[in-house]
């Protein structure tokens, strides 16, 4: 079970790269998203949903294994925020794109209040740090895609 929680905490072992593992893990969450687009809206955001819920309890685990507090190697919460940025977006590789450099930018910004979202115990506190930021660059690419651009732009 030890092994199984690492590897699902390191997000395949994209936690071990030795430079910016969050953002190696945001690549692996751009994968899934790519994967998790036909299954349409609903069903994805069922998806991010049970992935979500999935880390915590994954996260808190991997603390403990791990030995330390939001340990760096634990990249599922940037999975799940690569995912959270992406709901309910126009399933294009330069909404992909955009999408991963703005969660990336809020990740790493953490405006209020992912910042306070930071101090919930336990796995809670290294995913939903995340979330607000994937839902923070979810609503600037809502803002970009769908207000700022005209629909026969994009």
């Amino acid at each position: 079970m030890r092994k199984l929680v690492l590897f699902t905490a390191t997000a395949g072992g994209a936690g071990y790269f030795p430079v910016a593992p969050g953002t190696a893990g945001s690549l692996v969450g751009l994968g899934l998203w790519a994967v998790s687009v036909p299954l349409g809206s609903a069903l994805s955001l069922a998806f991010l949903a049970g992935i979500t819920a999935l880390a915590v309890w994954i996260a808190g685990r991997a603390e403990q294994l791990l030995g330390r507090e939001d340990d760096g190697r634990i990249v599922i919460d940037e999975v799940v925020g690569m995912l959270a940025s992406l709901a309910l977006l126009p399933a294009r590789i330069d909404v992909a794109i955009v999408g991963f450099f703005l969660f990336r930018l809020f990740d790493i910004w953490k405006p209020p209040p992912a910042r306070l979202a930071e101090r919930l115990p336990g796995g809670l506190g290294v995913v939903m740090d995340d979330v607000v930021a994937g839902l923070y660059a979810n609503l600037a690419g809502q803002l970009v895609w769908r207000v700022a651009l005209p629909e026969g732009l994009w």
